[in-house]
């Protein structure tokens, strides 16, 4: 039997060929093209077939009174809008003179002055009541940056100093990385889960900067979101031989320590050695992952981010998988459950040959005909076979075995990932958290006849329910390749999915040649602005490094 979070019936198909040629044909369908495979999500849920246009939703405009009255009164004159843009909005920013009062109350109080530390609590409950007003009159409604925190941040007032940064920024909502690199951000004597804390500074083993950085910025009118990596489970993990056997693995015995990686913007290390990913049907994997959520949701965040919800993708060649080799699902749970999928002998022997010597012959299907005389055609989830008169010799059945038999461990993979967000959210979902998916949005293409990004990342059939977080990270100088990423989204998402674009850069300036933020955002608000009413900004570190550089090393006093 396989377990609840594995998919167990796969939608039955469509015409095989008709499927190839269109997986094959137009790069622009989703990877759920090329292997419509199921009708159940892990739920028992039917799965609803996606619009290919989203529905448009009336969302409250600023009247130009508004406009011109924010710009005069909360526009920080530190980063003007351009001359050029066409565009103009409230970036709900405090002005210089605000935020030196504030930081000067907020020194005061850690000086231990109690007039000054009055002033300053009431100071923030002022802020944050502007920034809401703010923020609920203006696009976009949220807007939020995704910060990682260091062990100086638990120095006196140091917590207090970013969080005030942040909101004067004009964010009201604060995306914190929890989970990342084999590190937990939970203190080292309340850490029951299979990873090491990521503040490991003598003295400080009592300090739940989660706990801190949720209560700090509610104070201050953010909404905190807890930004964990999912199937990346980072080098620590690999430490033990029971846990060593729940890395993903794919045909030709390696695992992705070994494996030259594409990092991406969001990896933190010049090298791969923080990035190692797990077979998602591993019992081992799943039981350590949430346990980890368990002790996460005690902190109470406002939201749960999923980052990392894939395979690892590689470099050059290696970033498309078109053999059955090439994927990560030799480790023994992703096996066995793939032979599970056969729902006779010779469906499960055909999958075993397939897997092990990845492909069938004519001779493979001959003995395997000859091994089980009473049985049919063979048979796993997914398959229909149409009856005919007809006896094909095994000769004509290859080429369409092999295909199919490529299709079935395309999407047993895929499903993998989908179980193993399902197992992650249920216990979010259950409290009445946002749980929230960030993904590429190119991460579901088929690529040429018969491959597909290796990430194999199937965004497109994670539940509607959760938002949906895309790395709008295209670069080619302008802002257009941006926003076109962010509409394949939201042709291919249910019209009732929040979309919040990540966006990567810095405020009024170019930066890795990706156009200013102001640009990004415009472009975005002019076109989709009827559709997406909610941002967030990669990364505190970029807009600020000599802050981010100084919360690091405890250079500032």
């Amino acid at each position: 039997m396989l377990n609840r979070f594995s998919g167990s019936v796969f939608q039955a198909w469509e015409e095989v060929n008709d499927l190839y040629m269109m997986s094959s044909s137009n790069t622009n369908h989703n990877m759920s093209n090329g292997l419509t495979l199921f009708s159940q999500n892990v739920t028992g849920k039917p799965i609803t077939r996606m619009s290919s246009h989203s529905r448009s939703f009336s969302w409250l405009k600023m009247t130009p009174a508004l406009i011109t009255a924010f710009l005069t009164a909360i526009i920080s004159p530190m980063l003007p809008i351009s001359e050029a843009q066409a565009v103009m909005r409230a970036t709900c920013q405090l002005s210089a003179d605000e935020v030196a009062k504030k930081d000067d109350l907020r020194q005061g109080a850690i000086a231990g002055d109690q007039t000054a530390q009055a002033e300053y609590e009431a100071l923030l409950q002022e802020q944050a009541q502007r920034l809401n007003t703010c923020r609920s009159q203006n696009w976009p409604k949220n807007q939020a940056i995704w910060v990682r925190l260091y062990p100086c941040d638990a120095r006196p007032g140091k917590l207090d100093a970013l969080l005030d940064r942040i909101v004067s920024k004009g964010y009201n909502q604060v995306y914190v990385e929890t989970f990342y690199d084999g590190r937990v951000l939970l203190p080292m004597a309340d850490n029951p889960t299979a990873w090491p804390s990521a503040i490991r500074t003598p003295g400080l083993e009592n300090r739940d900067l989660l706990a801190e950085v949720i209560q700090k910025g509610r104070q201050r009118g953010l909404k905190v979101y807890a930004w964990h990596f999912t199937m990346n489970f980072g080098h620590s993990y690999a430490q033990t031989p029971e846990r060593e056997a729940a890395l993903a693995k794919n045909g030709r015995g390696q695992n992705t320590m070994n494996i030259r990686q594409e990092l991406g913007l969001h990896a933190d290390a010049e090298s791969q050695e923080g990035h190692v990913f797990v077979d998602p049907y591993s019992p081992q994997a799943r039981k350590d992952y949430s346990v980890m959520i368990s002790e996460v949701l005690k902190r109470q965040p406002d939201g749960m981010l999923f980052d990392y919800v894939r395979y690892m993708r590689g470099v050059g060649p290696a970033s498309v998988v078109s053999n059955v080799d090439q994927l990560w699902i030799y480790s023994q749970a992703s096996r066995e459950t793939l032979y599970q999928r056969a729902l006779n002998q010779k469906g499960r022997e055909m999958i075993r040959r397939f897997v092990a010597n990845g492909r069938i012959t004519a001779q493979d299907i001959a003995e395997i005909n000859q091994q089980h005389p009473t049985e049919g055609e063979p048979l796993w989830q997914g398959r229909s076979v149409v009856a005919t008169k007809t006896v094909a010799t095994p000769e004509q059945l290859q080429p369409q075995l092999q295909w199919e038999l490529w299709y079935l461990s395309v999407a047993h993979a895929v499903q993998g990932i989908l179980d193993f967000v399902a197992l992650a959210i249920e216990p979010i979902e259950a409290q009445g958290i946002p749980a929230g998916a960030v993904f590429f949005p190119g991460g579901n293409r088929p690529v040429g006849e018969r491959g597909y990004d290796s990430r194999l990342q199937p965004w497109d059939r994670f539940p509607a329910s959760m938002e949906f977080h895309p790395m709008a990270y295209a670069n080619c100088g302008k802002t257009h390749c941006i926003v076109e990423e962010v509409e394949r989204v939201i042709s291919m998402a249910s019209p009732q999915t929040r979309i919040i674009p990540a966006l990567a850069g810095d405020w009024g300036k170019s930066i890795k040649e990706r156009p200013s933020l102001e640009a990004q955002m415009d472009d975005i608000y002019r076109r989709l602005g009827n559709r997406i009413d909610s941002v967030s900004h990669f990364a505190y570190a970029w807009q600020e490094p000599e802050s981010d550089r100084d919360r690091k090393f405890c250079t500032a006093d």
